[in-house]
Parts: C-alpha cells; sequence; structure tokens
C-alpha cells in the first residue's frame, strides 16, 4: 500500500492543505494516520476519497452533503455528472485510483474504451495529458512504488506509439526537429507526445530518445542541422541544475532553437539564454507546433 502526505493529496486534488484539515476537523470521510512525530500520512482509500469528493465539490455539491452519502451514493452522483469537463476529471481520477490498487488491466481498458469512442488524439489529449501532469508530483515525491510507474508508462508508452504510427497527414513540412533527453531523465511519455503532434503537423522528427549525452546531442546536430531542438523535461535523477543545462546547450549549438515543455520548464529562472523556448503549458506547446 502506497502512503501520501497532505501536499500530495492537494497537488492531486486542487484543495489546498489548509481546507483538507478543516474537513477532517468537521466531517467524516477522512481519517489519516499519523507518523510518531504526529505528521499526517493518508492510504490509498483516503486519495481516492479526496478526489472523488473534490470532483463533486467542484462541480456543485456542498461537502455537508457529501460527508451524508453512503459509498454508493458518491459513486452514483459521481457517475451521473454530465459536463464534459467533469466526466474527464472523473476518468483521470479513475486512472489515478487504478495505478495506486494495481488494476492495470482496468488502467488499460479504461484507455482503450476512450480511444474507441473519442479517436488516439483526444485521449491523448483528454486523459493521458492530464494524467501525467498530475501524477508527475508523485513519481517527484517517491510516493509510489517504481513499478507502479513502470507499469502505467509502458501502457501508456504502447498507446503513444500507436498513434504516431497510425498517423498521417498529406501536409509535409520543409522542418526538421530533434527530439531528446537529457541525462538522467527518463521519462519519455511527454515526449513521445510532441513526436505524435510534430507528425500530424507534417513535420520531420528525428527522435533519439532517453538519457542523452549533450556531446552526443552535438555530433548529431553538426550533421543533421535540425530546424529546432526539443526536450521535455519531468523529473531528472541526480543533481540536475537547470540553468546550467541551458547555458551548456546554448554554447554547444547557440544558432539552433531549442524549446522545453514539462514539469521543469515552469521554473522560475533569472536569465534564459537567447533561442530557447520555454512551454509552460500544453496549450503553449501546441500553439508553438501549429505555428512551426
Amino acid at each position: 500500500m502506497n502512503t501520501f502526505t497532505i501536499k500530495d493529496l492537494e497537488n492531486l486534488s486542487g484543495i489546498k492543505a489548509h481546507t483538507i484539515r478543516i474537513w477532517e476537523q468537521r466531517y467524516n470521510f477522512l481519517r489519516p494516520n499519523r507518523t510518531g512525530t504526529n505528521i499526517r500520512y493518508y492510504c490509498n482509500e483516503e486519495l481516492k476519497t479526496v478526489l472523488n469528493i473534490s470532483l463533486l465539490n467542484r462541480y456543485g455539491y456542498k461537502i455537508s452533503h457529501i460527508d451524508k452519502m453512503t459509498e454508493d451514493d458518491l459513486r452514483q452522483k459521481i457517475v451521473s455528472l454530465t459536463l464534459s469537463e467533469a466526466r474527464q476529471e472523473r476518468l483521470v481520477n479513475e486512472l489515478i485510483g487504478q495505478m495506486i490498487d494495481l488494476d492495470f488491466g482496468q488502467f488499460e481498458d479504461t484507455l482503450d474504451d476512450h480511444i474507441r469512442l473519442r479517436g488516439i488524439d483526444k485521449t491523448i489529449i483528454q486523459l493521458i495529458f492530464p494524467f501525467l501532469d498530475r501524477i508527475g508530483v508523485l513519481w517527484q515525491s517517491n510516493h509510489i512504488h517504481p513499478v507502479q510507474e513502470h507499469l502505467v508508462t509502458n501502457i501508456i508508452r504502447q498507446k503513444l506509439i500507436a498513434g504516431i504510427e497510425s498517423s498521417s497527414t498529406p501536409v509535409q513540412l520543409n522542418k526538421t526537429v530533434l527530439l531528446f533527453l537529457p541525462e538522467g531523465e527518463y521519462h519519455e511519455l511527454g515526449l513521445l507526445y510532441v513526436y505524435y503532434l510534430l507528425k500530424n503537423r507534417g513535420v520531420k522528427p528525428i527522435y533519439l530518445g532517453a538519457n542523452i549525452p549533450l556531446k552526443d546531442l552535438a555530433f548529431i546536430c553538426e550533421h543533421k542541422k535540425p530546424d529546432y531542438l526539443y526536450t521535455h523535461l519531468t523529473c531528472i535523477a541526480g543533481s540536475f541544475h537547470f540553468e546550467k543545462f541551458l547555458e551548456m546547450v546554448h554554447r554547444l549549438m547557440p544558432a539552433t532553437p531549442f524549446v522545453i515543455s514539462g514539469r521543469l520548464a515552469r521554473t522560475p529562472l533569472q536569465k534564459v539564454p537567447p533561442a530557447i523556448h520555454l512551454k509552460k503549458s500544453l496549450s503553449e506547446v501546441m500553439e508553438y507546433i501549429s505555428n512551426i
């Protein structure tokens, strides 16, 4: 069983830790355990409870009303939400619950059902990317077991690769983008999604993959001369220094525009070298690609 901090619950549900503490005092649906130093921690079921309650609360149900619901009532109210945004959030919450419960068969079924109904493109935008964005905080805090991460990412990777292989466009742009992840970064899913977007746009992607030393990147750039470099940074192992990394890329390949997305792209920086573009949201990524 996983254990989660109150900060994990805040990041995953969007409910402030202060509000969660008030809920614990006033209502009966949360009963956290405490460490020997009196720090709250939560189990799988409590995480799923907070996700469900935050969803209903966001779409009009009062907490005092939710507190009186049985588990069946809660489940029925969630399923009955009709707004498309609410249904999307419910499915993302289900993916999170299926991951922490090790229910990987159901996890894949949820994705496959959505692909059949909406297609791979909408599944990536509406489910996969929001799921990855929310769950990335658990990967960074090591509050899920590595095997949970590996199994989930392998399932999603298969769906993304299938989408890449099946995508086609009559438009072909005379532009090349070199996609890579730097040393210590192994989270490929965001980069594979960008590959998918670029291919649909008619751009020629060159995919190097994960854990690429900068000297190897410079070697490929010198010979292939891409129009752009692209990386998607989620969570890099070791003593990675983001600003030094940007400076090094600019020094080695100063003439090539370099686009960066992912969680680390939101890092506050004192100085960004020329020709480096930080994309802090999916909408910014899509807008940039549409303008290539």
